[in-house]
């Protein structure tokens, strides 16, 4: 590796050194971190160090400005939640949260400054219908419309087509697993909805166990190949880890769970990467637990260290060397590979870069 670590990714490790920041340092931080979606974040932790007499003018008022659309995105999500929890209240369970609605309702720590795009629930697989009627009767919409598309999620995938409300535009997606049918790895969701919790103080809504919450995150972040939120999506890891770590006992089962729901590769990725870049404290004896369990072989991992070690970084031009758009490439291409089996992967690539495009242009013209 070439690289080193960004301005963006010294200040996350230790904040103070905001301290030491002239104009252009400043500049520069901003800019990684408004491509890193973690502006709002950053104001957040460094008010949270006591390191606001530190912040530089400039700066501050750009933090003021993510702190007020944090807080509008804030209140949409509390009353979407509330929406949709009334939506499907008559499925007579609870509203079961994952990634960013469940770290805002629960109060955990990677909602500092977290602003997301939609609201992910899940559901039992065997409620889908039950769950997309109730959502339309109050008005949600599938966006796919495409016939292929419709068909890529209802067989394919783990969740339903994303559905948009008609009036607020507000985006949900209602998950049955948390990888996709045709997955090299399938963890089991009725252990996850098993263990889910209550989120104390707000009746009717739970999110995922501790250790489930963690996993999740970690196979979203090293499955999924969403990229340009690779560094925000390690950060929400290294502040969970960090909460639930202070909490006993919960070291000492996080390998073994990983391994009962088919994950230990994810949670191994999650804890070295989390350590390399953010200094995430892994106890020692876990790490090794986790390597055993889940890293792959030297040659395989010095080739992922490569990749992942581009990928995490922030999105922005001073974070990256020539080799960081081969380094994407690839993981996009490995993102679909475990995704699905050879066959299907080459009839769906085809099928979304020659025959998808025509149907729209055909739509366009139509219209």
């Amino acid at each position: 590796m070439s690289l080193g670590r960004p301005l963006l990714v010294e200040v996350l490790r230790e904040p103070g050194q905001v301290r030491s920041l002239d104009a252009a340092g400043w500049d520069l931080l901003l800019r990684q971190a408004g491509h890193a979606d973690l502006l709002a974040t950053l104001g957040i932790l460094l008010e949270e160090a006591g390191l606001r007499e530190a912040i530089s003018a400039a700066a501050r008022e750009h933090f003021a400005w993510a702190a007020v659309l944090l807080e509008r995105h804030r209140r949409a999500l509390r009353f979407e939640v509330d929406r949709i929890g009334q939506a499907l209240a008559g499925m007579n369970r609870p509203l079961l949260l994952l990634k960013g609605a469940a770290y805002v309702m629960a109060g955990l720590p990677p909602a500092a400054g977290r602003m997301f795009s939609d609201v992910d629930i899940l559901v039992p697989k065997d409620r889908l219908a039950e769950a997309e009627g109730a959502l339309l009767m109050h008005g949600w919409a599938a966006i796919h419309q495409d016939e292929y598309d419709q068909r890529y999620y209802r067989e394919w995938m783990h969740e339903l087509p994303p559905m948009e409300h008609i009036r607020r535009g507000n985006t949900i997606d209602v998950h049955h697993a948390i990888l996709p049918e045709t997955a090299r790895v399938r963890p089991d969701p009725a252990l996850l909805r098993a263990d889910a919790v209550p989120v104390p103080g707000a009746a009717g809504l739970s999110t995922l166990s501790p250790h489930d919450m963690v996993l999740h995150s970690a196979t979203h972040l090293f499955s999924e190949g969403e990229w340009q939120h690779g560094l925000r999506d390690l950060l929400d890891l290294h502040l969970l880890l960090l909460h639930f770590g202070a909490v006993p006992g919960f070291w000492d089962g996080l390998v073994a769970r990983a391994i009962r729901l088919e994950l230990a590769r994810a949670l191994f990725y999650a804890l070295r990467y989390g350590a390399r870049l953010l200094g995430t404290p892994v106890p020692p004896a876990v790490m090794a637990e986790a390597a055993r369990a889940g890293s792959p072989g030297a040659a395989l991992l010095a080739l992922m260290d490569a990749l992942f070690l581009r990928a995490l970084l922030p999105p922005h031009p001073s974070c990256a060397d020539r080799l960081t758009p081969t380094a994407l490439g690839a993981l996009y291409v490995r993102a679909n590979w475990l995704r699905m089996p050879p066959l299907m992967l080459a009839r769906h690539l085809f099928h979304k870069a020659f025959i998808s495009p025509r149907e729209r242009d055909t739509v366009d013209q139509v219209m």
